[in-house]
């Protein structure tokens, strides 16, 4: 067999690898576009803020390793202008000498990636003080330019993995940084109420976040941007574009390659194009989401790798079960870990769902551990099946952990009652003996089964400029120290003595520091005749984490008298 791999990194990479250790008499010849294969995209971010201290370090194979321990043929430097299906045949354009030849293949392996987004629109996009980030070249030329020329004014268009993770490493290098987002969030994984924790990290951390802004103009030290029709300026001497990746489907597109309704390329489960002989995987592909039962892109490494290898397989008569993708990923954004698996809220109504959610608050650690924090924990699941649908966990502690077993769930598909049941590995310098997890599943199932109502934290500003009666039933020098504005303090530990002053013919509405008193006085009241007794999902923490960003942000009248983030 001869095979032939358009694109070097992560999907084509893989590709060659797994063939040739599945058949060693292989012909194999990979064509990359750039100067490089095989480096780490992902950790392009972090040469900026000297997490990765030489730009070498980023390449994990060269092309002379490719050849010396895999024999696999190597051109970098080389653009494929054209597939000829019927000849078997791509033509090769070599860019440094201008050179054109043909290539023939047996089998050919698409894996060219997405470019990079540049509107047009922009007036000044073409400037030489833009700059994209896709690969070692990219990176290295945006450091040289802002180190060669003394900038300090940096703004980052978009507020996606890429862009954040580049606000932040400008940032920890010294860096002013501005990141406007056209959306009214970041991270769009997550949930609204969620990502504020985000917001307020990176506000904390001295990034100026602009949401709801869209770019139009580039300029020599700013950008012009436009939000609820006002137009303003961003400081920005630099400017770098990540609103996101257009797939290249251009080569499979010219070759009558079917592409899908999100116009990537089109396959089967093993990954075959509409030409048997001729397989796509990465970035530019179209793939199947197990939880919508839909199809969509999915710019990611680790997916990039299974889908190679399991195309790699077929190619050599091996078989594979495609169960398609959930969407896990991670990231860290200055000192909050953050990770997310499976259908967020707005997804899983955009699915057709019917689903709930809680959120929480709880110690990642036990309390007497110098390092345990609470982390914010958000499970959603289907009603009335209790089937996981998705998870979001936000923290300084590990983050990542907690949504890997989510996605395990998820991918087994796990209940409520399994998670609950699931057992953990426990020491106090890893997690607590009733982990974050089996807490929130604990919390959904008195939801699920009705032994508890809640309100999310999105309704409280709502409920407090209503007037609703709301219980605080932490200590008085807690309340004293910060409270919402129409709560009435009864500590939990006075719970009894004040039933009287309790109304019964309207909701109570009941909160903690965290969740779990106000649950315990839900109880409480609840053996004592209250049915009118509602927790207030995230309680005050989860609330000062949602209010503040915006507060600040729109000036506007805070429902608190102080915040609590502690």
């Amino acid at each position: 067999m001869k095979l032939v791999v358009i694109g070097g990194v992560t999907g084509g990479a893989s590709t060659a690898a797994r063939v040739r250790r599945l058949d060693a008499s292989a012909e194999i010849i990979m064509f990359e576009r750039g100067e490089h294969v095989s480096f780490s995209n992902c950790a392009l971010p972090y040469y900026l803020g000297g997490v990765v201290e030489s730009s070498d370090s980023l390449l994990v194979v060269t092309p002379e390793d490719f050849k010396k321990k895999h024999d696999i043929e190597v051109r970098t430097k080389s653009e494929i202008t054209a597939i000829n299906r019927e000849k078997k045949t791509v033509t090769v354009k070599e860019l440094i000498s201008g050179k054109e030849y043909e290539e023939s293949y047996d089998k050919l392996m698409l894996a060219p990636g997405a470019s990079p987004i540049l509107p047009k629109s922009i007036k000044g996009i073409e400037s030489s003080n833009v700059f994209t980030v896709r690969n070692v070249t990219d990176i290295v030329a945006l450091k040289s330019y802002i180190d060669n020329n003394g900038i300090n004014d940096v703004a980052v268009v978009g507020g996606g993995f890429i862009g954040v993770e580049v606000a932040e490493n400008l940032r920890e290098a010294g860096k002013n940084v501005s990141l406007v987002e056209g959306t009214e969030q970041i991270m769009a994984p997550f949930d609204y109420d969620m990502v504020q924790i985000l917001h307020k990290e990176m506000d904390d951390n001295g990034v100026k976040i602009y949401l709801s802004s869209t770019v139009t103009a580039v300029n020599k030290n700013s950008v012009t941007a436009v939000k609820d029709g006002r137009e303003f300026e961003v400081p920005a001497e630099v400017v770098v574009m990540a609103i996101g990746v257009a797939p290249e489907t251009k080569l499979a597109a010219d070759a009558g390659l079917k592409l899908g309704e999100t116009k990537g390329i089109k396959g089967n489960h093993n990954y075959q194009t509409s030409d048997p002989d001729i397989y796509a995987v990465g970035d530019a592909v179209e793939i199947f989401n197990s939880m919508t039962h839909s199809y969509g892109r999915l710019a990611l490494a680790g997916p990039a790798q299974r889908q190679a290898r399991a195309a790699a397989d077929h190619m050599c008569g091996k078989y594979h079960n495609n169960k398609g993708y959930i969407g896990s990923s991670c990231v860290r954004i200055f000192n909050q870990n953050a990770a997310v698996t499976g259908l967020s809220e707005k997804a899983a109504a955009k699915a057709g769902y019917s689903f709930d959610s809680v959120l929480l608050f709880p110690a990642d650690k036990p309390g007497p551990m110098p390092d345990s924090h609470y982390m914010a924990f958000k499970l959603i699941f289907e009603v009335p099946t209790g089937r996981i649908l998705g998870a979001q966990a936000i923290g300084l502690g590990s983050a990542d952990k907690r949504i890997d077993v989510i996605a395990t769930m998820i991918t087994m598909g796990g209940t409520l009652e399994d998670l609950k049941e699931l057992e953990l590995c426990y020491s106090p310098v890893f997690g607590t003996a009733k982990d974050v997890v089996n807490m929130a599943a604990l919390v959904a199932l008195n939801i699920l089964y009705g032994e508890s109502k809640q309100v999310h934290i999105n309704e409280v500003r709502g409920l407090v400029e209503d007037g609703a009666y709301i219980i605080d039933v932490r200590e008085s020098d807690e309340y004293e120290a910060g409270h919402l504005k129409t709560a009435h303090n009864i500590p939990l530990s006075e719970l009894r003595e004040h039933l009287d002053e309790i109304p019964k013919d309207e909701p109570v509405y009941v909160h903690c520091r965290s969740s779990q008193r106000s649950y315990y006085a839900l109880r409480a009241l609840k053996g004592r005749g209250f049915d009118n007794i509602v927790n207030i999902s995230g309680s005050y923490l989860g609330i000062s984490l949602y209010e503040y960003f915006n507060d600040k942000e729109e000036q506007r009248e805070p429902i608190m008298t102080a915040y609590n983030f502690d």
